[in-house]
């Protein structure tokens, strides 16, 4: 299927309705010329530049006829409202452009099944052409660099490696990659997502000796950590 076809396929929810591009005032925001602020949907900012993401955004949508499609139009704490974005005259969503030419990165945030498959081709297509972020080979960060993945703290970013262990503290899973618990690299899962992962067909404990990407914001305890919010922030990579 072309991706036009595809991508309209896959991520139709209903209008939010449309406007005019104001401003652009960072790499997924923008302002219409009504006023209302909009936060791009199921996408994250790569690590480059503020300034250079930003200029990505404006160079698709600045000053252009907008439409708005969403699954929930209710603002958030800022008061934006998140939505999938097309341009006027096209059927290829703003987020799927961005991730295609390298310049974002898909959130795992999207719980539709066949948007989210296409968003993420979307961001494969950009890494296996070396794109946008995806032309600096650290992009994706290894698991067995702790020290490498703590300098990204407070950033959203991709780590893959192979899970060493899978443990269970409280009402929390561990999916470990080294032996040292308090300097290794570990991703946390809340007891809340099980039933998440078991309706995906994914058992935690399988993990084991698999490898895995993972995607997330980046925290500092002991360790590098990154908390699983969301089934689609984990994809399980082909072989041991």
């Amino acid at each position: 299927m072309p991706i036009a076809a595809a991508v309209a396929a896959g991520c139709a929810f209903e209008s939010q309705g449309e406007g005019r591009v104001a401003a652009v005032l960072d790499a997924r925001t923008f302002r219409l010329d009504d006023g209302r602020e909009i936060r791009l949907a199921a996408i994250e900012p790569t690590a480059t530049g503020n300034a250079d993401r930003a200029s990505a955004l404006a160079a698709i949508i600045a000053g252009r006829e907008v439409r708005l499609s969403g699954q929930d139009d209710t603002p958030d704490r800022y008061g934006r409202q998140t939505a999938f974005v097309y341009l006027a005259s096209s059927e290829i969503s703003v987020q799927a452009q961005l991730l295609a030419q390298g310049e974002a990165l898909v959130s795992g945030a999207i719980t539709d099944k066949e948007c989210a498959a296409i968003l993420t081709a979307a961001e494969e297509t950009a890494r296996r052409a070396k794109l946008g972020t995806w032309a600096d080979p650290s992009a994706i960060k290894n698991a067995e660099s702790p020290g490498d993945i703590l300098a990204g703290i407070g950033r959203f970013t991709l780590v893959e490696g192979k899970v060493l262990s899978v443990r269970q503290a409280g009402a929390t899973t561990y999916l470990n990659f080294g032996r040292n618990w308090t300097r290794d690299f570990a991703v946390t899962i809340s007891r809340r997502m099980l039933a998440g992962f078991e309706a995906a067909g994914i058992a935690l404990k399988s993990l084991e000796n698999r490898r895995i990407r993972v995607r997330g914001w980046v925290e500092a305890r002991g360790g590098p950590r990154i908390d699983v919010l969301r089934v689609g922030q984990i994809e399980v990579l082909g072989g041991n």
